[in-house]
């Protein structure tokens, strides 16, 4: 009997099918995604009505966008007990990673005269998309709006299609009040655009499918996004373990998305075959809907390696969203790019999406070979600030003259030079002093000063 997940060796050709599979995705979903950011930005608020009613099987009018303060308080009321615990304790671990993330302030004397600073500013406003396929998650509400909150984030709009009692009453915990019940690449095109109903934000955040991402991908040419977090990856490195546990990763993570990637790279044939079987029982255990039972027979494999770089240099190329290390206490000088890292037997990857307190939104589609996950330095913006004094430009304008010559650029050259010739005119009480700006006399109003 054919095993649901195949046991290949990881040679060149194995590894360069792989990897086309995983590239085919993409393209139609630019496509879909591309014609409905585009009706979106024609037509604003009905087209996002017509969108939802075709993926979601909802008919909404723009009024019902908008879940009402009624609905969030009750689903406050009707939360268990424990589910409030347990939100509550996700929450106080994802608040104090995010607390370490944030970015300082600072000012440095960089050479006399020259002092240069850094400001932090929070972001005005974010769209923060919640994935709401079967049930609306939850935790990435966590993720995103917690780590905005820290980072001192006011206004927050959410964007889920099916957001459920849980997530609601963890959006009244959080001081959520603006939450939109619309999804998919409509959502993200409204939140980037604007319609009548849904104002436009600064910055888009949070994963999403294949369309989700491409819409991500169309629009941040507009409006600035976190990252690209599509359809979950998974990659397990180990040359022995547990069997059952490492298939019960490949098949949590395969459960987010039909599209989702998992993989097992080994240099056992033994725990190959074991995993196999592993993933095959424990699949049967799971109702015939789960989309693990789909992702892992169109996306799943267990790769076969003949040593140790062979899978070094296969996971720097993938650079999953998650790598797991069961049989590993450090992770290896030759990992290069992962977006976040599970090291030792009992780091179990749902850990990581729901309560360590690391970030669960995650780079994908080899983004985390140039960037990490999710962090309160996303939500922030980081400015520079100069102050120049007359011994600061005397010291700086021969350097800013010598570089700007070889560039070519006159122009910037002239403007430390006139500073300079301006300057020791002043100092001489020679010449005249630059116009005082800012207040004036006016005749209508004498004795009182007017800005102008």
């Amino acid at each position: 009997m054919k095993k649901t997940v195949p046991i290949l060796l990881l040679n060149r050709a194995n590894v360069e099918r792989f990897f086309a599979a995983r590239r085919q995705g993409s393209t139609r979903a630019m496509r879909d995604a591309s014609r409905i950011v585009a009706d979106v930005r024609k037509r604003g608020d009905e087209a996002v009505v017509a969108w939802t009613r075709k993926f979601d099987r909802v008919t909404l009018r723009p009024a019902q966008f908008w879940v009402s303060e009624a609905e969030r308080r009750a689903a406050r009321r009707s939360v268990e007990p424990s589910l409030w615990r347990a939100i509550e304790h996700a929450a106080r671990n994802i608040r104090r990673v995010a607390e370490q993330q944030k970015p300082r302030e600072w000012s440095v004397q960089v050479e006399r005269g020259v002092r240069v600073a850094q400001r932090v500013t929070p972001i005005q406003t974010i769209g923060c998309y919640i994935p709401g396929g079967r049930a609306s998650l939850v935790s990435t509400l966590l993720m995103t709006a917690v780590t905005a909150r820290v980072a001192g984030v006011r206004r927050i709009i959410v964007a889920c299609p099916k957001p459920n009692t849980a997530m609601l009453a963890a959006a009244e915990m959080l001081g959520v009040t603006e939450i939109l019940r619309i999804g998919g690449a409509q959502a993200i095109a409204a939140m980037a655009y604007r319609t009548a109903t849904v104002p436009q934000v600064d910055k888009i955040f949070g994963p999403g499918n294949r369309w989700v991402d491409a819409a991500k991908r169309i629009v941040s040419s507009d409006c600035a996004v976190d990252l690209l977090a599509g359809p979950t990856e998974v990659l397990v490195l180990a040359e022995r373990g547990n069997q059952d546990w490492i298939a019960a990763d490949l098949i949590a993570q395969g459960e987010h998305d039909p599209d989702a990637v998992a993989v097992l790279v080994t240099s056992s044939e033994g725990l190959a075959r074991a995993v196999a079987e592993a993933i095959e029982t424990q699949l049967g255990e799971l109702p015939a809907s789960n989309p693990a039972q789909r992702s892992l027979r169109k996306s799943g494999t267990i790769f076969v390696t003949p040593n140790r770089t062979a899978a070094f240099e296969f996971a720097n190329r993938f650079a999953p969203e998650h790598l797991s290390l069961p049989d590993r206490t450090a992770v290896p000088k030759e990992i290069q790019a992962a977006g976040s890292v599970f090291v030792g037997p009992y780091a179990a990857q749902p850990i990581g999406d729901y309560a360590s307190g690391t970030n669960h939104v995650l780079p994908t589609s080899g983004w985390a070979r140039a960037r990490g996950g999710l962090s309160a330095w996303d939500f922030v913006k980081c400015t520079t600030v100069q102050q120049i004094t007359r011994e600061g430009l005397r010291r700086l304008a021969p350097v800013v003259r010598a570089l700007a010559d070889a560039e070519g650029l006159l122009a910037h050259g002239r403007a430390v030079t006139r500073r300079e010739k301006e300057g020791a005119k002043m100092r001489l009480g020679a010449g005249t002093h630059p116009k005082r700006v800012g207040l004036r006399r006016t005749g209508r109003n004498v004795g009182k000063r007017e800005r102008l």
